[in-house]
């Protein structure tokens, strides 16, 4: 066992990567003499020479495009992203030419490339620093999306990333590169890429959350046991595809589950695993799915990101609400103007627009 930051760890998992393969190539801006913003390359191009640690061009679309042309001729490319906002730069490449390439030619091409993003906020960085995009990427067939939050995955996930050969977005929450663990530099059994971790048991409500707000989430099921309430909590660490089973069998047994993530709610992941919590595990619902999520605004300047991002009290709120503690606001249904009383201008459609006002 190695005591490692997750930005140490993931370096080491370059490093064992690029030694196993020699196909392993990794570029980036500023990943070689500077070994990368984070210094998560630190020492891999005077290790591996310039042949395969290549510093590029400030020019996102550039790398991704390279790094096709790469996989395409047989190696397998690892890309960082300097920060998350930059990545919609290379959204074409991504996009139209990555995620569609193997079903574009019947399965003959593989392009196995993983692009390195860190991301999320909670680190006060300047504007374009701190989006959480993942609801973008798992959207899009032919990815496949993970997020590590812990130095352990940083390592395993890393390395399994690098030997898929599917593209991997691989998201590195920035709030927790400097968090420190153990890690087994040889294990046995990893636990499979595309696989959840229930990281706290519970029996009363289950937490799903990935990335930057695990640590959050753990720190919210340890206050609420304080209030005698058992909280489950899942790291969802593959974000596409998703382990739902891993999800339905917390939920079968708790009963209730709140989803939280820093993107903003509308049209996030929390809404694709609360519809699906309630495909599958309707039956047994004891309330309603709750989300507790970024707000739907660009993200703030860092001065206000404490009041945007999901803490600990809003966590803390969504458990209450899940249990029927507080009152949860549902909205008034929209009138019908072909129903009964529903028309514009009617005394039933006058008292619904008010309810939805209020």
């Amino acid at each position: 066992m190695s005591t490692l930051t997750v930005a140490k760890a993931l370096g080491a998992g370059l490093r064992r990567a690029m030694t196993d393969d020699d196909r392993v190539v990794v570029m980036g801006e500023d990943v070689g003499r500077l070994g990368g913003v984070y210094r998560v390359t630190d020492g891999l191009q005077a290790e591996f020479g310039p042949r395969r640690v290549l510093d590029t061009p400030l020019a996102e679309s550039g790398i991704i495009g390279t790094a096709v042309g790469l996989a395409y001729r047989g190696y397998r490319p690892v890309c960082e992203i300097q920060f998350d906002g930059f990545v919609f730069v290379a959204f074409d490449q991504i996009l139209s030419q990555l995620a569609k390439m193997h079903a574009r030619t019947g399965g003959k091409v593989r392009l196995p490339i993983t692009i390195r993003i860190p991301v999320g906020g909670g680190i006060g960085a300047a504007e374009h620093h701190s989006e959480s995009p993942e609801a973008l990427f798992a959207h899009t067939a032919g990815l496949r999306v993970v997020s590590v939050a812990n130095p352990q995955d940083a390592y395993t996930v890393l390395r399994q990333a690098v030997a898929c050969d599917d593209p991997v977005i691989f998201f590195e929450p920035k709030r927790r590169y400097h968090l420190k663990g153990e890690v087994d530099l040889d294990p046995v059994d990893p636990l499979p890429m595309d696989r959840a971790r229930v990281v706290r048991e519970g029996h009363d409500v289950t937490l799903v959350t990935w990335g930057g707000l695990v640590g959050t989430a753990l720190d919210a099921a340890v206050a609420a046991s304080d209030d005698g309430v058992s909280v489950e909590v899942i790291d969802l660490r593959s974000l596409s595809p998703i382990d739902h089973d891993t999800v339905a069998a917390s939920v079968r047994k708790t009963g209730r589950v709140v989803v939280t993530h820093e993107a903003p709610r509308q049209a996030g992941l929390g809404a694709e695993i609360a519809a699906t919590v309630t495909d599958r595990c309707f039956e047994y619902l004891e309330a309603a799915p709750v989300r507790v999520t970024g707000h739907g605004m660009p993200y703030p300047p860092a001065k206000l990101e404490g009041h945007y991002l999901p803490d600990l009290d809003r966590i803390l709120d969504g458990v209450d609400r899940v249990l029927g503690r507080v009152e949860t606001f549902v909205p008034a249904p929209v009138p019908d103007a072909a129903a009964p009383g529903g028309a514009p201008g009617s005394p039933g459609a006058t008292r619904t627009v008010e309810a939805v006002a209020r």
